[in-house]
């Protein structure tokens, strides 16, 4: 993927994600569940609008946590390969941010609304009208996203 996104030349690459809401850390609980990380190639670039926006960096949890804080690391649980993905593109210096939710099992629709309405904020992909929200087109497989229901003909 990183070999990709580097040979496709992007100006700027973006990950959506999640993390699981029940591995949160005190610090985690507070405010929004939304979070993101920048890496050092777009820092200068995007720091001073996310700052603007007042957005919340993933904070980083004790590696030992009860026993020392000296050493920090990032952990996203339930997030896949986003923190493989965040670590190569730092390395690789490719321009990337990741945008994170903290949540639950269940109906996440209301969550990934949320995440690309933040996401809007800063990159402003649609105009936000003056009342209401961002009307996004839904993908046509959420239709039937928790099955198609039970059969009319059942009863």
């Amino acid at each position: 993927m990183v070999s990709w996104i580097k040979s496709s030349g992007f100006l700027r690459s973006v990950l959506l994600s999640s993390s699981h809401a029940y591995h949160r850390d005190d610090q985690q609980l507070h405010g929004t569940p939304l979070r993101y990380l920048l890496t050092p190639s777009l820092q200068k670039e995007a720091a001073p609008r996310v700052e603007e926006l007042g957005w919340r960096e993933m904070e980083r949890i004790s590696a030992f946590p009860g026993i020392s804080d000296s050493e920090q690391r990032l952990y996203i649980p339930g997030g896949g390969v986003t923190k493989a993905l965040y670590t190569d593109c730092c390395t690789e210096d490719i321009s990337m941010a990741v945008m994170l939710i903290f949540c639950s099992e269940g109906d996440n629709i209301p969550d990934a609304f949320a995440l690309v309405n933040h996401l809007n904020d800063w990159l402003h992909l649609l105009e936000k009208p003056t009342q209401g929200s961002v009307q996004w087109r839904v993908p046509p497989s959420w239709r039937l996203l928790f099955g198609s229901g039970i059969p009319p003909l059942l009863f």
